[in-house]
């Protein structure tokens, strides 16, 4: 197991279909020294198939994972990607961040109803975002990820 300043690694999981907030994404863990692997999918379908380990290219490794997940995405939204993970019971209890930029209340109780960890609203500049993920870091690590 590795081990990093900020504690252990987290396997993080982004689930992002816009290149820019992906480029943003690792411009902020960068900014923040946040040295946790961030493996990407551009949308729901692509997730599973990397946590089932049915994708060719990388499988992200089983144990301490967390989802960064945007909700509006083509082949597979980010609520349908929750519904199906929540029923495996493989991938069930991997903790879900929503990071979106839909303000819509039926999104986030839908999103709370299928047991996200956190529902976060993508801030507008870089300098936020940054922020925000350095803020989401420190959580992580005061969490106890399985």
């Amino acid at each position: 197991m590795q081990e990093t300043m900020q504690g252990r690694m987290i396997n993080i999981l982004l689930v992002e279909d816009d290149e820019v907030d992906v480029m943003n994404v690792r411009r902020a863990f960068k900014k923040n020294n946040i040295t946790h692997p961030l493996y990407v999918a551009s949308n729901g379908l692509e997730a599973l198939a990397k946590l089932r380990a049915q994708d060719n290219s990388i499988s992200i490794p089983a144990d301490r994972r967390l989802i960064l997940l945007d909700l509006n995405m083509p082949k597979m939204g980010g609520i349908e990607f929750l519904k199906h993970l929540r029923t495996d019971p493989n991938l069930r209890t991997i903790p879900v961040i929503v990071l979106t930029t839909s303000n819509q209340d039926k999104d986030r109780v839908e999103a709370y109803d299928l047991n996200v960890a956190g529902y976060i609203l993508k801030p507008v500049t870089f300098a936020n975002f940054a922020e925000t993920m350095a803020t989401l870091n420190k959580y992580w690590a005061l969490c106890e990820l399985p």
